[in-house]
């Protein structure tokens, strides 16, 4: 059965896990990182030296780096479905899992960990506004990107909506002033249809 290691309050396990509901797979999800601890254990290491949170295990197959395990998912189960079988559409969808982990993510760590996950007293007050400002514009590229298209990657929900749809729902959730995103909004309700993002992603923020 396939195993799941990380824990349910994680953006990089929440991504897998939509995956996983979005395909219907039999699994076992195992608590670890954060206060669970288990990513320091000698076992945990020989699975994903980076102790870091989630790994898959699939009948031998080891795989760790969030995207990386969205993709493998998708491509062993979900062929046609959230792996699109064609190149060009395919790449589409690796674009924007892309950017959203070297572009996005920069900023979006800088204000979930500034809101979120530290204490009022301690907030850089000053970086959290200024990352929130740069996200305004750089969640207008993927607004602008998704004018006349249900999903990221054309008319069909694919992996490429799981990376940028869960860190969707978190920027819509923060205390901070956003532009107006018409398109992304309209993406964003879409999303809140799908029962697995309801019960994997739009989770309390912690």
């Amino acid at each position: 059965m396939l195993k799941i290691w990380g824990r349910t309050n994680s953006i990089n396990v929440q991504k897998v896990m939509w995956a996983v509901g979005e395909l219907g797979q039999p699994h076992e999800r195992i608590d670890a990182g954060g206060a669970f601890g288990v990513v320091d254990s000698a076992d945990y290491g020989a699975l994903n030296a980076n102790r870091r949170v989630p790994t898959i295990e699939d009948d031998g197959v080891v795989v760790w780096e969030s995207n990386a395990c969205v993709r493998y998912l998708a491509a062993r189960y979900g062929a046609g479905s959230l792996w699109p079988e064609d190149p060009a559409v395919r790449a589409v969808a690796d674009m924007w899992m892309d950017w959203q982990q070297t572009t996005l993510v920069p900023d979006m760590t800088t204000v979930f960990w500034g809101l979120v996950r530290t204490p009022e007293a301690e907030r850089d007050h000053a970086a959290i506004e200024a990352a929130a400002g740069r996200l305004g514009g750089l969640w207008q590229r993927l607004d602008s990107h998704l004018a006349g298209r249900s999903f990221v990657a054309g008319e069909r929900f694919t992996m490429g909506d799981i990376p940028v749809g869960a860190a969707c729902y978190r920027y819509f959730q923060l205390a901070i002033e956003r532009p107006r995103l018409t398109a992304l909004q309209a993406w964003y309700e879409r999303l809140r249809e799908r029962a697995p993002y309801r019960t994997h992603v739009m989770l309390p923020l912690t």
